[in-house]
């Protein structure tokens, strides 16, 4: 190797040194652990469907009601439980998606249906009811009061035409009433907002929709209804999205973290326009660049590596910023585009990464957190490569 290109990946590698970080959760540690049982050798133990353990869970969310639900993805089901659980542990009081809670599969290896899941991933709370996007079967499904027993079937389904259909698009081509691959669903206290992933748009609903097959009434990402292009089929503008993924409202904004191009995108005020464009961007400098942490090696504070989850607690943002295992979050005074986060949790600074920090799983290690929602100072993180959801009150100086 030439003296000069090691002194280039020298270069490349170098870490500069990273501004002290404030803790996004609690430094002692989260307060209750769901899943993840490891043996004595501290490696997982294969996880088999019961009532406690969990396959790679991208979504989880607390209820109004005070009920838990979470997406137990790889499982193909929902788990709930009827209040927030004070230990590890603890059995799921409901299931969702499957005959009982020993079985798994795709739509319950049989035939779709209103009480089948396929991939269910993000799950909000509507208070009373609740949404989840049922991601492979290419729909949402909406309860309009929180389920309280097993197998309760949802009220509403979006994206197809009745609960017995899943083909992506209904079969044909975008429109306004399809949906292929969401992944992330928020509701803003007035509107139901949809991340399309697969359609590379976001799909926003005025108020609850009431009928099977609803059309959305805005779209974002996207110039009209029938477009499902990659960043609207040019360059990445302020406009566009690859790989929208979870919503957000923080401070008044829409927050949309746009995963494949390695960015949040935000809204100073919710859109009321089809593809209006982003006010400025977080984890890119600006809107024109996506390259996953800023094409460095290393994080840092002002980038980001396929962000999935977003949650808002209070002044604050809180950002899954998945391929980094890592939770950062930024202040509302912190508002202009490439701003570095001020929080940090799931590395020891800002410029490290690696799933468990390139170590065996700890109680307070993260490994490809999908997704996080906060509610009454606790976040509810879904680490999903580490099959757990953690119950983790904020830190101090955030809660």
């Amino acid at each position: 190797m030439s003296a000069a290109i090691h002194v280039s990946l020298n270069s490349a590698l170098q870490r500069e040194p990273a501004p002290a970080a404030l803790a996004v959760l609690d430094p002692t540690g989260p307060r209750v652990c769901i899943g993840a049982a490891r043996g004595d050798d501290n490696l997982a133990i294969p996880v088999k469907p019961d009532a406690v353990t969990l396959f790679g869970p991208r979504g989880a969310c607390l209820m109004g009601d005070g009920s838990l639900w979470i997406s137990d993805t790889g499982h193909h089901r929902l788990l709930g439980w009827a209040k927030i659980p004070n230990n590890d542990d603890v059995p799921a009081d409901w299931l969702i998606g499957q005959a009982d809670f020993t079985r798994e599969g795709r739509n319950a290896k049989g035939t779709p249906s209103a009480i089948t899941l396929n991939v269910p991933t993000g799950i909000c709370s509507l208070d009373p009811g609740f949404a989840v996007a049922d991601a492979w079967n290419h729909r949402v499904l909406v309860w309009r009061s929180c389920p309280r027993g097993h197998n309760v079937p949802p009220d509403i389904v979006l994206g197809q035409a009745d609960f017995s259909s899943t083909e992506p698009n209904r079969g044909s081509g975008a429109s306004a009433g399809s949906l292929f691959w969401p992944y992330g669903v928020h509701w803003d206290g007035a509107d139901l907002w949809v991340a399309d992933t697969g359609n590379r748009r976001v799909l926003k609903w005025r108020g609850l929709p009431q009928q099977n097959g609803q059309a959305a009434d805005l779209v974002l990402g996207q110039t009209n209804f029938d477009c499902r292009d990659e960043n609207g089929g040019g360059a990445p503008t302020a406009c566009s999205m690859r790989w929208p993924h979870a919503i957000a409202t923080w401070s008044g904004k829409l927050c949309v973290t746009d995963a494949g191009n390695n960015r949040i995108l935000v809204y100073d005020l919710p859109p009321a326009a089809n593809n209006a464009p982003a006010d400025w961007v977080l984890g890119q400098s600006d809107f024109i660049l996506v390259d996953h942490n800023q094409s460095l090696y290393w994080p840092s504070a002002a980038t980001l590596h396929m962000p999935y989850g977003i949650t808002a607690a209070g002044p604050w943002c809180i950002c899954a910023d998945t391929a980094n295992s890592r939770l950062i979050a930024w202040h509302s005074d912190d508002c202009g585009s490439g701003t570095p986060a001020r929080a940090l949790t799931g590395q020891m600074e800002f410029n490290a990464k690696g799933d468990n920090a390139w170590r065996s799983p700890t109680r307070l290690s993260l490994s490809w957190p999908y997704g996080i929602a906060a509610l009454h100072g606790i976040a509810v993180v879904a680490d999903s490569g580490n099959n757990r959801v953690l119950l983790w009150p904020l830190a101090a100086e955030l809660a």
